[in-house]
């Protein structure tokens, strides 16, 4: 049976063709470096840290895994908080398909966020594939969370009011340091923030199929960041739960979740299945399927209607788990 795309939403699908002249028609292995230095990801990191002198912005090398480089932090940290005391923080993991990226990338959303929620905001940077495979980003993703809970008062945090967050990859490496938290009885963060999360290896759901080729980051483009990640390992059986978070067998016990995607984009399916076994399993998730949004939307073209919709639903949602 043929897959009929959804539509895009028509104010997205005009900010569409704009994205598409900064990005490569097939996103495979042997495009990533011209990828990094495309004007995408510079449009994606260029944001000034300071939120016009709100807040002071700092960079840190901190432990790595054992054996393994230190880990870069950003942190931006309020000025003139209008609270006192400890504030909460806002873990960020940025997205970039595995492969692309750093902590600069994306960060106008959660530094946003700590603006509006009086926070301090920690923005890991991890080793990219496929240069550094599996488990190198989510490793570093945990050792930089160990180092904020540890260290959350010298930035002025409260380790115990700790969120973590991200898109896209990001959403995915989020996903995968809640299991790991758990797993591990670490430091436990009171929410997670899964925007568009790149959830599963096998690359095989009806919206994968659906949107081959069509938006961004589709079928190919998944495959590719997969790849460069698992190597010989994608798709396979006995993939880590730590890697692709759907292959996790048991999703009881995590943090609360909000999880939202488009419903014109690769990741639409597994993300629903993900929400749907957290609540199966008993936990607490909030859920958003953005009609006609491409995936990203929201950083693409932040102006657009459904943009504004989807970043007010996620503050909606921090501000209830923050008390804020």
């Amino acid at each position: 049976m043929t897959l009929v795309p959804p539509p895009f939403d028509p104010e997205l699908a005009a900010a569409l063709e704009l994205v598409k002249e900064m990005m490569p028609s097939r996103f495979t292995l042997d495009t990533i470096q011209a990828q990094r230095e495309g004007p995408a990801m510079q449009m994606l990191a260029e944001v000034d840290l300071t939120s016009g002198g709100a807040f002071e912005a700092e960079d840190r090398l901190v432990p790595g895994p054992e054996g393994a480089p230190e880990v870069s932090l950003l942190t931006c940290r309020p000025i003139a908080p209008a609270a006192s005391g400890p504030l909460p923080v806002i873990y960020h993991i940025h997205g970039g398909g595995m492969v692309l990226g750093d902590n600069r990338a994306g960060v106008d959303v959660p530094l946003a966020w700590a603006e509006d929620l009086d926070a301090v905001l920690v923005s890991v940077e991890y080793r990219l594939a496929p240069e550094n495979p599996y488990p190198a980003a989510v490793d570093d993703v945990l050792a930089g969370l160990l180092w904020t809970a540890e260290h959350a008062e010298e930035i002025g945090g409260d380790p115990e009011r700790i969120v973590i967050a991200g898109a896209s990859a990001g959403g995915g490496l989020t996903a995968a340091l809640a299991l790991l938290l758990r797993d591990r009885k670490g430091p436990q963060p009171i929410g997670q923030v899964l925007m568009c999360p790149m959830l599963d290896d096998r690359n095989d759901t009806p919206s994968a199929h659906q949107m081959a080729g069509l938006g961004v980051w589709d079928r190919t483009a998944n495959e590719t960041g997969w790849t460069a990640l698992l190597g010989e390992l994608r798709g396979a059986p006995g993939v880590s739960p730590y890697a692709a978070p759907a292959r996790a067998e048991d999703l009881s016990g995590l943090p609360p979740a909000f999880l939202d995607v488009g419903s014109a984009e690769t990741f639409r399916d597994e993300v629903v299945t993900y929400a749907s076994r957290i609540w199966q399993a008993g936990g607490v998730a909030e859920l958003h399927v953005w009609p006609g949004g491409f995936h990203g939307f929201d950083g693409f073209a932040p102006q657009a209607a459904l943009s504004q919709a989807a970043r007010a639903a996620q503050l909606q949602w921090l501000r209830r788990i923050l008390g804020r």
